[in-house]
């Protein structure tokens, strides 16, 4: 017995050239958010610019015109030479050099990358701590709750520029030294962000039918509380990026950051601000343009992920 006629129709119809079969990606909620996010020319401006940034820093080696750790290179005959000046080596440095001869613009990208190592880094290992006391502290409840978030709250008590004074006064300086103290600092953050997500979940219907199911409770806690806690938790992420990108700065520029011989965006401010009196302005002016940029672009696309994950905050 051959096809009907209403099966014929049916498979020519899905065969039509120009009528291809609807996939998941069509309807899928990330390609939903991705089209959503990039419609805010703001939050699309905000990536460019945090984009161009980030690409800078990490070609830094390869596009940058000088190694500013490399004696070699460096001429302390070229030292303080206004934008746009011609140094002793035949090349035309666009920002100017600092009080050492380095090339600001060599020394603002390399600076750049150890802002953002130390801000990923401490933040990402303060997520990973803060998170897990978060979602312990909603699942559990009772007593272990309380004294999780005493500690928390104590620590949340003491300003954190205070708190990584401290921890460098007696750490001393490095970048391992601020990792350390920006994870101390932010994992409180973390902690009481999580908990309150994690208890507005711990009371849905899926982690009762998960605690019926006799689940392990690391299962549970891991790929089923904390998994639905991450999209509001990622607006925290990049709040804290910028922050911790401030106050390493901070740190650096008090003296108590990277070493000399590696100097970031707020050791770099540090070393011109005295000369801006006397109209040497660009030893400090285009790295704090730097540490502008980039936290304005974390902020912007921090700002307009809130109001993507956050229903009621949209207009």
């Amino acid at each position: 017995m051959g096809p009907s006629h209403s099966e014929v129709k049916l498979d020519q119809s899905a065969l039509e050239i120009g009528k291809p079969y609807p996939s998941h990606w069509d309807d899928s909620p990330l390609r939903q958010f991705v089209f959503s996010f990039l419609a805010s020319k703001q939050a699309l401006l905000g990536l460019v610019l945090l984009l161009s940034i980030v690409s800078a820093a990490v070609l830094a080696p390869w596009i940058s015109p000088q190694n500013p750790y490399d004696l070699m290179q460096v001429s302390f005959l070229d030292s303080m030479l206004p934008p746009g000046e011609v140094g002793s080596d035949g090349y035309t440095h666009l920002l100017g050099t600092d009080t050492q001869g380095r090339d600001v613009l060599s020394a603002i990208l390399f600076g750049l990358r150890i802002s953002l190592i130390v801000a990923i880094s401490s933040v990402s290992v303060a997520f990973v701590i803060g998170a897990t006391v978060g979602v312990v502290s909603a699942f559990f409840g009772g007593w272990i709750d309380n004294v999780l978030m005493r500690i928390v709250e104590i620590q949340a008590s003491i300003p954190a520029i205070l708190v990584a004074l401290v921890l460098l006064a007696v750490l001393g300086p490095g970048i391992e030294k601020i990792i350390i103290a920006e994870v101390i600092v932010f994992w409180a953050s973390f902690a009481r962000f999580v908990r309150g997500t994690a208890l507005l979940e711990r009371k849905k219907e899926y982690i009762e039918a998960a605690l019926c199911l006799a689940l392990p409770t690391s299962r549970i806690l891991s790929r089923h509380l904390l998994v639905n806690c991450l999209p509001p938790v990622m607006v925290v992420f990049t709040v804290l990026i910028a922050r911790a990108i401030g106050l390493e700065a901070t740190l650096s520029f008090l003296g108590l950051g990277v070493p000399v011989t590696e100097p970031s965006l707020g050791l770099l401010i540090s070393n011109g601000f005295s000369y801006l009196i006397s109209g040497k302005y660009w030893v400090s002016f285009f790295p704090g343009l730097a540490l502008i940029l980039l936290t304005f672009g974390i902020n912007m696309v921090g700002d307009h992920l809130r109001d993507l994950l956050n229903p009621r905050l949209l207009k």
